[in-house]
């Protein structure tokens, strides 16, 4: 494994909406194969959740090495080939070793900064999300309007963040760079902070079309439509609406990755015509 650092590129802020453009035409170019790749890579994680007690943890230590999946149907689609369902494991072909160790990073790292918002609340946030408290629909709302809840959110907020901008590149890295996992951690951690516009730009663009043009949305139909309708709509719109934009971001994984570590090799074009286009 190579020594040297590895060389990125500053983006401007514009390059963060670029991104998610580019990402969606690649969607668009193959709709059928993405969805059926991200449903294979669902079915998966689901399938590890069921795994008594350590389901979930092993699901996020997992992510990692099922998102290389991800990435090389991106690398083959540059290139010409299409996405399917024979790449999903291509991560567990790779440094498995130091995928897996990304995803414990995560685990961990998450596991510290959820138990450090009880220095601002007393546990209550971490209780929560153990599961240790109710969780009916009422009593949700009532433990996300507490003040000292709403601040631990914020405080783990803040502390999740170096956490998550560790992880960001980080599958890529050890992929296309043949890196162990400190190494790439590291490096994306150097690199998103570096590139902090444009990584502020995607994060307000993918909170518009994530949190709040479906908000905007569901409160304008639930005024001008009986409830049963409604519920028929949002399952026809809402899901496809949400498996759509999933999709896109895992793409954008990719081709951020391309334009920070290559951004002297040119994207391929898509190919005009495509009956899928």
């Amino acid at each position: 494994m190579s020594t040297a650092a590895i060389p990125f590129a500053i983006q401007p802020a514009a390059q963060g909406s670029a991104w998610l453009r580019r990402a969606f035409a690649m969607f668009r170019q193959y709709r059928l194969q993405w969805v059926l790749l991200f449903c294979g890579y669902l079915a998966v994680l689901f399938a590890v959740n069921l795994i008594p007690a350590v389901g979930p943890l092993v699901v996020f230590a997992l992510k990692p090495v099922l998102a290389v999946g991800l990435l090389a149907a991106a690398w083959s689609q540059e290139r010409g080939g299409a996405p399917a369902m024979s790449q999903l494991f291509h991560g567990f072909r790779s440094n498995v070793l130091a995928l897996l160790s990304i995803g414990a990073f995560f685990v961990l790292g998450m596991a510290l900064v959820i138990q450090a918002s009880a220095i601002v609340d007393g546990g209550k946030l971490r209780d929560f999300v153990a599961g240790l408290t109710p969780v009916t629909e009422e009593q949700a709302r009532e433990a996300f309007a507490n003040t000292q809840m709403q601040l631990a959110m914020l405080f783990s907020a803040v502390l999740a963040l170096p956490v998550l901008l560790a992880t960001w590149w980080a599958p890529a890295l050890v992929v296309f760079h043949d890196v162990g996992a400190a190494k790439a951690l590291a490096t994306s951690l150097r690199a998103s902070l570096a590139n902090w516009r444009a990584l502020a730009t995607y994060t307000v663009i993918v909170f518009f079309f994530y949190a709040m043009l479906p908000m905007m949305v569901l409160t304008l139909l639930a005024l001008l439509l009986p409830a049963a309708l409604m519920q028929v709509l949002v399952f026809l719109v809402a899901l496809p609406y949400s498996i759509v934009l999933t999709v896109t971001l895992h793409i954008s994984d990719y081709v951020s990755y391309r334009d920070v570590f290559h951004p002297d090799e040119a994207l391929a074009p898509l190919a005009s015509g495509n009956p899928a286009a």
